[in-house]
């Protein structure tokens, strides 16, 4: 008898902890069939504050291109629908593609990385200046760190950067105290400057993060969403509106800038970071223009409370919007990989006037694959005479001049226009909402 009970137990335990594993383990159903013109991703799953940002994290890790997406939550649940295709508009039908985005969207985890163990990780900010990249990897090659992978932004006269390096001779990670700390003293001596002493910063770290993700922490922990620009870039300016709709107890977020590769990451991304849930979203994006809404809360469940809380709202997200915009010509450099190579192209680069407004460091094996954005000095477009003569300089078989790649958008539905700005948001936000609904299947009809 006892045995029978003890059975019964554990039979019910066996089918709690499987329904707690179905409850809290993502549900990814991936569609090639609904539409003609994207691939859908839908993730069902239970909702958590981050858990949005995971789902973008995944598609634009692998630089696919989110066209459309619609956002809800029900209570506790929480369900995602994203149009994705590849940045040259086609829908995804690579099996291996569509077998690693349903496995990581079936098992994200807050915080997930895109960087492997086995180096260190130096963090910098700073003031930018024409010449301080290369400073900063001279000094580098100077003290032997050999350069795997590196992301560097500049925003608003600031710089951000996060340079993943090893030991030259061993080729393992830097470990030894006393070089650790030579090697944070000499670059917070350049990051300095004659006139930076306080704001640089260095940090040396072994942990494994997401690159993109930390760097926008940087930029915001800097604030430099507060500073005057000193190099004025030619991108559109990003137009956000922030307003209440009391009723309902949610705060509307509406962005509207020129679409490119990660924008829906960059936002979500800076809105976790500064602590809202969102609840509701729709994205549309027609031909090369984005509209982004979305409906959000504190994590605490009360909308934003007071108008400089707003104002600070619209500029942190118009810096995410700026900050993730490539400016510049692009310039790709590969060759083979060396020490000291980083500091001889970014010294060439000095030499002949050329502000790198944004660079991407990968080397594997014995080659070094890189991206440099670059301008004049004062932010304008590089004189192309200079860039051919940087190119012969460096090599003009190794640094080559490449176009933006451009993102190709399908004919929008006419259900699907962007909304305006201003009154209009809170007019669209009943509909809005029905849509998104109706969109994930919720509700039999949207009108």
């Amino acid at each position: 008898m006892m045995q029978g009970i003890l059975g019964r137990d554990r039979s019910c335990t066996d089918e709690y902890e499987k329904l707690v594993f179905r409850m809290s383990t993502p549900r990814v159903v991936i569609d090639n069939a609904v539409c003609s013109t994207a691939t859908l991703v839908k993730v069902d799953s239970a909702r958590r504050h981050g858990i949005l940002l995971d789902a973008v994290q995944v598609l634009t890790d692998l630089n696919l291109s989110i066209q459309k997406a619609y956002i809800s939550s029900d209570g506790k649940w929480f369900m995602d629908v994203f149009h994705v295709t590849y940045q040259n508009g086609s829908k995804l039908t690579d099996e291996s593609v569509l077998r690693y985005i349903e496995q990581s969207l079936g098992s994200i985890q807050i915080g997930r990385t895109n960087h492997p163990n086995g180096l260190t990780a130096l963090e910098l900010t700073g003031t930018d200046r024409i010449g301080l990249l290369s400073e900063v990897f001279a000094v580098l090659a100077d003290l032997q760190c050999d350069v795997v992978d590196a992301k560097v932004w500049t925003h608003n006269g600031r710089i951000a950067s996060l340079i993943f390096v090893k030991d030259c001779n061993s080729g393992s990670p830097i470990e030894d105290a006393q070089k650790i700390n030579r090697i944070e003293a000499r670059l917070r001596n350049v990051l300095k400057g004659d006139n930076d002493i306080r704001s640089a910063r260095t940090s040396v770290s072994m942990a494994v993060m997401h690159t993109e993700r930390r760097l926008h922490q940087m930029m915001f922990a800097d604030r430099d969403y507060e500073r005057t620009p000193i190099f004025k870039c030619n991108f559109d300016a990003p137009v956000v509106t922030v307003q209440n709709w009391e009723e309902r107890g949610y705060s509307v977020v509406n962005v509207q800038c020129k679409d490119r590769t990660k924008l829906l990451f960059d936002v979500v991304c800076n809105l976790t970071d500064m602590e809202y849930v969102v609840f509701h979203a729709t994205i549309n994006t027609t031909r090369d223009q984005a509209c982004l809404e979305f409906y959000i809360r504190h994590t605490d469940g009360t909308p934003i409370s007071s108008e400089p809380e707003r104002q600070r709202v619209i500029q942190c997200l118009e810096a995410a919007v700026e900050r993730g915009a490539s400016e510049g010509v692009r310039l790709e450099l590969c060759t083979e990989d060396k020490q000291g190579l980083l500091a001889e192209v970014m010294r060439t680069f000095r030499e002949n006037g050329l502000n790198v407004t944004r660079a991407e460091i990968s080397t594997l094996e014995d080659k070094a694959a890189n991206i440099f954005y670059v301008t004049d000095v004062v932010g304008n477009p590089a004189d192309p005479k200079i860039i051919e003569s940087v190119r012969e300089k460096i090599g003009l078989n190794k640094l080559k001049v490449k176009e933006l790649p451009l993102i190709c958008h399908q004919k929008a539905d006419r259900e699907d226009q962007t909304f305006g700005v201003g009154g209009t948001v809170l007019l669209s936000i009943g509909s809005l909402v029905r849509r998104n609904l109706y969109n994930l299947g919720l509700i039999k009809s949207c009108s």
